[in-house]
């Protein structure tokens, strides 16, 4: 039946409808920065949020860059996410509802003394003004330009472009219809293109409503014939800790990634000549880990043919251009001092042979666990000098309590190594985490303790602490977000065909002898870990 509506009524869909067309005063909040500490390489940052509408504002998210060389590292009273140098912080459960008139602050660690831009709250500037409604486009961005070419990839280059409220948030780029690449920053690599081939660019600016720019002029490449690019190991020669990071031959802070091979005592039909080219040339992977068990059947019981094995498989890694890491995986017994004499043996033999290499890297102890910092530590500088008395430039990655948990597994945290380190120069220390096992605490400890300490992720895995079960990729992201923002290393466990969801290979795929390429072959751990090797850092 049809009903004609009240005059009353009427008169309050109108006021309703008003309302709708009008943006929410809640727009007009604003953000304001301030350095609140300042000792030279870095500084705290505060921003205050306050609610400058009539409405209450119930939940906010702040959006804002740091510019290159300058990152985020531990923060307060916010939540974090970055990508790049592009970092989110959303209110927690206790300060996101602000009434009229209120305001809230967080605060986080500046390493380095670049200053935020392009901040935006919820959506608008955080200096109040545009309305998420706002449908005006960002100009175009101009200068399209190569920045060189090889084989298999092109270098794009544009100016910046800017929105109605001065905000880019990211930029796309275009071939034809399709949209090869989507950047923070003003410049891209696009891969993947093959040998003597043309392909024609646009690039388009969006703003932080979405609003995208017109594409801009166009510029056309040629990838060059017969160019093949430098390996890691030809890129970066020798590697060094420099501060807290880890960094080439030129001083440029570089982040490795790649993958460790499963148990050699079970796996080691998975590392062969074929296996290890396509780590190398599909995968485009930058580190090998050996993984040589002590135990479970592995070291202890042949110590001259898994040395052996070893150095073969080091010859295999480095005649393809890798960075290798000689694992050392102790796991159980937990104590790294129950294998001192061995791994003194073994180590001694390693590093003699292969000093002249520019490539080692070598973990001393796997997962210690149900041992104290304490013990680590008179372990790792008891081990460590026979390593430099053989090779004085190899870096050494150090374990830490709880399975390299920094602690946080055995109810610690980071403290217990940054405020009292090994003994030791040019280390690392290692952290292990399983996505859909290790969640916030672990991640926001890895966060703070690469900001006082060097930090390498020679273990991780998308599933739980078994390397089993579901795949959790969005908690993995997350992971890898925060590596690559604070240029921390990292490998994946395992290149193998083991029956397990955490192994990158289906099962059989090994014994067949491949295939290797491709992503035919891979589980869906394997497809997703490969995609993000693949996406090279800027060597």
């Amino acid at each position: 039946m049809r009903r004609t509506v009240p005059a009353l009524a009427l008169a309050g869909l109108i006021t309703l409808m008003l309302n709708l067309l009008t943006p929410a005063s809640a727009y007009a909040d604003t953000a304001t920065f301030a350095k609140t500490e300042d000792w030279g390489s870095g500084y705290t940052a505060q921003y205050t949020i306050k609610n400058t509408g009539t409405t209450t504002l119930n939940g906010w998210t702040i959006v804002l860059d740091l510019p290159s060389g300058t990152t985020a590292g531990a923060y307060w009273d916010a939540l974090l996410t970055s990508s790049g140098g592009r970092y989110t912080f959303k209110n927690r459960e206790y300060n996101g509802s602000l009434a009229p008139g209120a305001q809230t602050t967080f605060g986080f660690v500046v390493n380095g003394t670049g200053l935020p831009s392009g901040c935006t709250l919820n959506g608008s500037s955080c200096a109040g003004g545009q309305s998420p409604g706002d449908t005006t486009p960002p100009s175009v961005p101009s200068g399209l330009r190569a920045t060189g070419t090889t084989s298999a990839t092109a270098g794009l280059a544009w100016n910046a472009a800017t929105d109605n409220s001065g905000t880019v948030r990211d930029y796309r780029v275009y071939e034809g219809s399709a949209v090869v690449a989507t950047v923070t920053g003003t410049s891209a690599t696009i891969s993947g293109l093959g040998a003597a081939t043309t392909h024609t660019y646009a690039v388009t600016a969006r703003d932080a409503a979405g609003n995208e720019s017109a594409k801009s002029a166009t510029v056309t490449v040629t990838t060059q014939p017969g160019s093949t690019p430098a390996t890691p190991v030809a890129a970066n020669g020798q590697l060094r800790v420099c501060g807290t990071k880890l960094c080439n031959k030129n001083g440029k802070q570089i982040q490795l990634r790649g993958m460790s091979t499963h148990g050699l005592q079970w796996y080691r039909q998975c590392v062969t000549d074929g296996s290890l080219n396509a780590l190398a040339t599909d995968w485009n992977a930058d580190v090998v880990r050996l993984s040589m068990y002590v135990q479970e059947d592995g070291y202890e019981t042949d110590p001259r043919g898994f040395t052996d094995l070893v150095h073969q498989l080091i010859e295999k890694v480095t005649a393809r251009g890798m960075y290798v890491i000689v694992d050392w995986h102790m796991l159980d017994p937990g104590d790294p001092m129950d294998n001192l004499g061995r791994a003194k043996t073994f180590f001694t033999e390693i590093a003699q042979r292969h000093a002249a290499k520019n490539n080692i890297l070598y973990e001393i102890a796997n997962e210690p666990n149900g041992v104290s910092w304490s013990t680590i530590k008179s372990y790792a500088e008891q081990l460590i000098p026979v390593i430099r008395a053989q090779d004085p430039d190899g870096i050494v990655l150090v374990g830490t309590r709880g399975w390299s948990s920094l602690g946080v597994s055995d109810g610690s945290t980071e403290t217990e190594v940054t405020g009292n380190p090994v003994n030791a120069s040019n280390i690392m220390y290692t952290f292990h985490f399983y996505a859909d096992s290790h969640g916030g605490e672990y991640l926001n400890a890895l966060s703070r303790a690469a900001d006082r300490v060097p930090m390498f992720v020679t273990e991780f895995g998308t599933q739980n602490y078994a390397g089993e079960g579901a795949n959790n990729f969005t908690r993995s992201q997350q992971y890898l977000d925060l590596m690559a923002t604070k240029k921390i290393s990292w490998v994946n466990w395992n290149f193998s065909d083991d029956f397990r969801s955490g192994a990158v290979f289906k099962t059989g795929t090994c014994d067949a002898g491949g295939p290797w390429t491709g992503t035919a072959p891979l589980k869906e751990a394997g497809v997703w870990v490969r995609d993000r090797i693949r996406t090279a850092d800027d060597f």
